[in-house]
């Protein structure tokens, strides 16, 4: 059970994110570009003051170990790095357009489809083996995302979108192990506020004045950006891409909740019947993780 730690790493990032809706919806009259530089640059400061004033050894350290690095490996380690920005910016920009503009349903049904493009990436380029039962898994996962499509096309064309930028990212940090965690995710958000630096004064609107907006921004920041994606980096860690990816079902499922519940959004059966045939197919994909859990918690009876 060494990788317990890794599978509860990746539920509680997805579970977090689950509940995104709650401080971006009360921000919705704001451009969704404006919600994106502050949300970049707010997090880019706190994990640069943090990294300065508790992880300076940790930057002497990566640096000695890329000089080490072979010509090959140094290239790719920037290419990784460098296109672990662009997926995120990409991700984070959609999203906040479609969950703002579009409707709630889109965004969860992205990280519906997300899963789906994750395991197929790490297949084909990671080479990620897979059982039947995963397959299978992976199956239930299709038919319940065309199930969505088919009452709503014009939601899985951006929902593919902003799944495909984020089954990237993961698939990329799944091979970016060499250094400090937390440092690699301040040098990928550093570098996506340094990518949309130029574009602040000509795209950005006025400033905010409410301090509604200032509230939701910091939490989006610390709460559900920055911890989030610590937990996804070390759950890579520790398990497969396609794993981390299938268990990122968690979070549209809370979504759809929320749409339902909160927003109040127009859900049909379909709808319901999709979403249990993807919560089925999460628990078909990690069952024999879920039966090794409960075989080793579950007290042993003993004949007297």
């Amino acid at each position: 059970m060494k990788t317990t730690k890794y599978y509860i790493a990746a539920i509680t990032a997805y579970t977090i994110w689950g509940f995104f809706s709650l401080v971006l919806k009360p921000i919705h009259e704001y451009p969704s570009l404006d919600i994106l530089f502050n949300r970049v640059f707010s997090c880019s400061i706190l994990m640069l003051l943090i990294v300065f004033i508790f992880k300076r050894s940790k930057v002497t350290e990566a640096i000695t170990i890329f000089k080490k690095m072979e010509v090959k490996e140094r290239r790719k380690t920037i290419l990784i790095n460098f296109g672990g920005s662009v997926f995120l910016i990409a991700n984070w920009f959609s999203f906040i357009y479609v969950m703002n503009h579009v409707s709630v349903k889109a965004t969860s049904l992205a990280y519906l489809v997300c899963p789906i493009l994750t395991t197929l990436l790490a297949y084909f380029i990671l080479h990620e083996k897979l059982s039947k039962t995963q397959w299978i898994a992976v199956g239930l996962s299709i038919s319940g995302c065309l199930l969505l499509s088919y009452a709503d096309l014009m939601d899985m064309f951006f929902s593919v979108f902003i799944g495909f930028t984020y089954a990237c990212y993961l698939v990329s940090q799944r091979v970016n192990k060499a250094f400090d965690k937390f440092l690699t995710l301040t040098f990928h958000i550093t570098l996506a506020a340094l990518f949309l630096l130029p574009f602040y004064p000509a795209y950005s609107g006025p400033l905010p004045t409410e301090f509604k907006f200032y509230f939701c921004i910091e939490t989006i920041a610390i709460l559900f950006t920055i911890i989030p994606l610590f937990l996804n980096l070390y759950a890579l860690s520790g398990i497969k891409a396609s794993t981390v990816g299938m268990l990122l079902n968690i979070n549209p499922m809370i979504a759809f909740a929320l749409a339902n519940f909160v927003y109040h959004e127009k859900i049909g059966m379909l709808q319901y019947a999709s979403y249990g045939i993807i919560l089925l197919a999460v628990l078909v994909f990690n069952s024999h993780h879920i039966f090794a859990f409960t075989q080793k918690y579950s007290p042993v009876s003993k004949n007297v």
